[in-house]
């Protein structure tokens, strides 16, 4: 059982970025810092925790959103590592709705690409705070400085770098912090697991005081005293700083911005630090609001305490082969005991819930009971879909649901025999219940089964999902 951890210590985090910007990569090496796998999963080798479906280990990607959980300096930190190819746009747009913040990942040679944008978008509609970490800085043609400028063009928004690198390419060393104002230099054969703290190089002190006076400056709006302080030459504290930035970037004012390696073990550390100091814990998104299921003009408020009544949203449902259906759910106020009765607004039915399971990629951990700010995944739920509410019999609250855009691909799809009819219909209902943008229709005129979804790659995933997992031939 894990020890419980106060809210406030609690982040509910999503790492967005664009296809192979090292999402995946990063996800795992930050799982290996906290403690929870002891063997590093590589995207190449089709080992990585986070890639659990066959298919994304054959292919290197990323499908559905996986939710983890790390401990990491006394915080707790679900992770949800989204996809970033645009055929599974729903799986991202899900995931952003029950997230309090957000890591965006940049490929520090690619900088900021098409895909980057659209999930920035989709985080600027819900108003997510995130932090920014340019990945692969070892990468020949890695170039910080440049995605930082990309980051301001194309994205409209301001970087605010905390770090700065030592090198870039073959030469990339460590970074500078210029929190502390020190150098983190890593030493190679331990892959990054172990760092010295120094001076920061003689060849590099112009460019850091030049970033120092530029974060300081960023950050006064939010605390009058740093400026005043600064001028003076007096010292500053970190803890000082460090709350001026957290709070502009709960205002998403600006971009905390940080680099490293993921592969090469780099700057991890630093970013499970930023993840703590700068995202917001649910206490800071405070309370979420919802109708009367009888009468929608009415608004209710949920605050995120034990206290209120137990209310939480269903982001995904999950076909899991060994306990059958996973629904995961954020829970965003009261508590819930394993076993017990819960209602569901969408379709007024109550269901019982059986046992909640704490889900790390693909290890579970079982929970007697989970409580306001946690994200959980719930076995026992036969009526529930994605997007339902959640919540306690006789005081009901309906928070608002999810949009999913239109499949704009369609396909036929026919079985091998007529005894592969039945297995064809079940499967295609288990995975049109999993995936709202997946419809499934039969053809008025010819009676053939069509599929639709997002894009070519999303129905090949599932076509390949019906062969492999559902044995349809």
């Amino acid at each position: 059982m894990m020890k419980k951890i106060e809210l406030n210590k609690v982040r509910n985090i999503g790492i967005m970025a664009h296809i192979d910007a090292g999402k995946t990569t990063l996800t795992e090496r930050i799982l290996f810092y906290t403690g929870r796998t002891h063997k590093i999963g590589e995207v190449h080798d089709g080992g990585a925790t986070m890639d659990w479906m066959e298919q994304e280990k054959e292919r290197g990607i990323t499908i559905t959103s996986a939710a983890t959980t790390a401990i990491w300096d006394e915080h707790r930190i679900n992770i949800i590592d989204t996809p970033g190819h645009v055929d599974f746009t729903v799986e991202v747009e899900r995931s952003l709705r029950v997230l309090d913040g957000s890591c965006a990942v940049f490929c520090a040679v690619g900088g900021v690409e098409p895909q980057s944008e659209t999930v920035w978008r989709q985080a600027d509609k819900y108003g997510v705070p995130r932090i920014a970490f340019v990945n692969k800085m070892d990468r020949t043609g890695a170039d910080f400085y440049n995605v930082l400028d990309m980051i301001k063009d194309r994205l409209g928004a301001n970087p605010l770098p905390i770090v700065l690198p030592i090198g870039a390419g073959d030469i990339f060393t460590g970074i500078i912090d210029l929190i502390t104002m020190k150098a983190i230099l890593y030493n190679e054969s331990s892959l990054g697991a172990h760092f010295e703290v120094g001076d920061i190089p003689s060849d590099m002190k112009e460019e850091a005081e030049k970033w120092r006076h530029h974060l300081i400056e960023e950050t006064a709006s939010y605390d009058e005293h740093l400026l005043e302080k600064y001028l003076d030459e007096k010292e500053i504290s970190e803890d000082e700083l460090k709350s001026a930035i957290r709070k502009g970037c709960l205002d998403n004012t600006f971009v905390p911005t940080l680099c490293g390696s993921a592969f090469k073990n780099k700057g991890v550390q630093r970013l499970l630090d930023a993840v703590n100091d700068f995202l917001p814990s649910p206490l800071d998104i405070g309370s979420i609001s919802g109708f009367d299921p009888n009468d929608s003009d009415i608004e209710m408020q949920r605050n995120p305490t034990e206290d209120e009544p137990f209310s939480a949203l269903a982001f995904k449902v999950m076909t899991d082969p060994y306990v059958g259906k996973l629904t995961f759910m954020r829970v965003y106020s009261g508590k819930l005991d394993a076993g017990s009765y819960v209602m569901n607004p969408n379709t007024g039915k109550r269901e019982r819930i059986s046992r909640i399971l704490l889900m790390h990629a693909n290890k579970r951990e079982e929970l007697d009971q989970v409580v306001a700010g946690e994200i959980v995944a719930a076995v026992g739920l036969k009526n529930s879909h994605t997007g339902h509410t959640l919540c306690e019999e006789k005081k009901e609250i309906l928070l608002e649901s999810m949009e999913f855009p239109e499949p704009v691909v369609e396909v036929s799809v026919e079985p091998a025999t007529k005894a592969d009819q039945d297995a064809l219909s079940k499967g295609l209902a288990k995975l049109a219940e999993e995936d709202p943008t997946f419809k499934v229709s039969i053809h008025p005129d010819t009676g053939q089964t069509i599929i639709a979804g997002m894009g070519e790659l999303h129905l090949e995933v599932l076509v390949d999902r019906l062969l492999r997992e559902f044995k349809v031939k």
